[in-house]
């Protein structure tokens, strides 16, 4: 985050967390709550995490500003953390003392508020100031208790090959780019000509033509009663995906797996949806396409995808060094940092105004002002409810396309499945 990127990060001894993503790391096995170790005094804080998320950058500075307390990093796939959150909360043991948690779990955690530390109890509520204000609402359980601090935003581009598009005959220039696909209908034609001239596939995959087109619409998998939606935006995002599909214009790869990675350098697709988080993963995954990368709008405008907050698990034993952790990751001389490094966009609205953030230019993505693209995606972000059960529903869904891409599924037979899948995740 998600999505979702991607995310095989084994963080050890220079990072710590501070935003997000969307997306999962290559999973190692996650360790629960720091014990006192170390010198006289000295604690370690289990910090368990997705994505890229600047994590060694803020491990540095936060380690030489406490230099009392170590941070432990632990990174895995992003399924795969929440599940593996979820399990020890009930549990009762092992959960870390810092997890983060994306958009999509939050509801469902939040109401579980007994769970995690209240960070009001900690002297946090005066960050209320600095953010979003459906952000800083997203962590806040219904009886007042606030289990997290935001991270990043996805507000939604578009990140694309250029030296794939001159190959294939297309304008190369952002502006020029954006025009060619003003709506869905038309992005998918312009893959058509792009695979039929290029003899190669166009996007990486259905299930990221399905997240972005979801996050368009003004209600999701879930309505605020917390009642399946899967005819309304679910069925559009779901008929764009197939159509996509079945137009032959998708490398069909699993999202966030080996396959999808090495998609990235073998010129395997030439363009994918890109929330902010993205362009951590483009980076990390495939240094080499370096310069060879830029941002177009997303077809339709707008959207949100991905975005997450930092929690305290109420197991830890070191409450007061993690709420502190959580402050430090996210106070705005961090949150700058994380954005020039990784793409991550701040969920603080002062800092689409600073200079550093406003006036940036991503040189890995052929200078593209990244700060004046996403800042603009983040300021007109209208969030769409997700429910208690929306990570279960989604990879549900996800699933279904998945096998629809492996031949194991045809396009006509899939939305019924996927409407069947959906009920059980619903219902479990």
């Amino acid at each position: 985050m998600k999505f979702v990127g991607r995310r095989a990060l084994r963080a050890a001894a220079a990072g710590v967390a501070a935003t997000l993503v969307i997306a999962g790391c290559s999973g190692q096995a996650l360790e629960g709550g720091g014990d006192s170790e170390g010198g006289e005094g000295q604690i370690t804080l289990k910090v368990n995490f997705f994505g890229d998320m600047g994590q060694e950058m803020i491990k540095e500075r936060f380690e030489k500003a406490n230099p009392n307390i170590k941070i432990a990093l632990n990174s895995a796939e992003f399924n795969a953390h929440h599940e593996d959150l979820q399990k020890k909360l009930v549990a009762g043991s092992g959960a870390p003392d810092v997890a983060a948690v994306d958009e999509g779990f939050m509801v469902g955690l939040k109401n579980q508020a007994d769970n995690f530390v209240n960070l009001l109890d900690h002297g946090l509520g005066s960050a209320e100031s600095r953010y979003l204000p459906w952000k800083w609402k997203g962590s806040m359980s219904a009886d007042g208790k606030q289990i997290g601090l935001g991270t990043d935003v996805g507000g939604l581009a578009m990140c694309y090959r250029t030296d794939l598009f001159k190959a294939a005959g297309l304008p190369t220039e952002r502006d020029q780019v954006s025009a060619l696909w003003p709506t869905w209908d038309a992005f998918i034609e312009t893959g058509k000509k792009y695979t039929e001239t290029s003899k190669k596939k166009f996007i990486d995959s259905g299930t990221n033509l399905f997240n972005p087109v979801l996050a368009q619409q003004p209600v999701g998998f879930y309505n605020e009663q917390e009642q399946l939606q899967m005819e309304g935006g679910p069925k559009v995002a779901f008929d764009v995906s197939m159509k996509a599909i079945d137009a032959g214009i998708s490398a069909n790869l699993v999202s966030f797996q080996p396959g999808w990675n090495q998609g990235f350098t073998g010129d395997k697709f030439a363009v994918l949806a890109c929330p902010a988080w993205m362009l951590g993963h483009i980076q990390q995954t495939a240094p080499g396409t370096k310069g060879k990368w830029d941002i177009a709008a997303i077809p339709g405008g707008g959207g949100n995808w991905g975005g997450s907050w930092w929690t305290v698990p109420a197991q830890t034993k070191h409450a007061e060094a993690a709420a502190k952790f959580v402050d430090f990751a996210t106070q705005p001389e961090q949150q700058i940092e994380v954005f020039k490094t990784v793409g991550n966009l701040p969920s603080q609205p002062a800092l689409y105004k600073d200079p550093a953030v406003l006036d940036f230019k991503h040189e890995f993505m052929s200078n593209a002002p990244t700060g004046q693209i996403f800042a603009k995606t983040a300021e007109s972000l209208q969030p769409q409810y997700l429910g208690k059960k929306n990570g279960k529903t989604r990879e549900s869904v996800e699933r279904v396309i998945t096998q629809v891409q492996e031949g194991k599924l045809t396009t006509s037979d899939a939305w019924p499945k996927a409407v069947e899948e959906a009920g059980k995740a619903a219902s479990s």
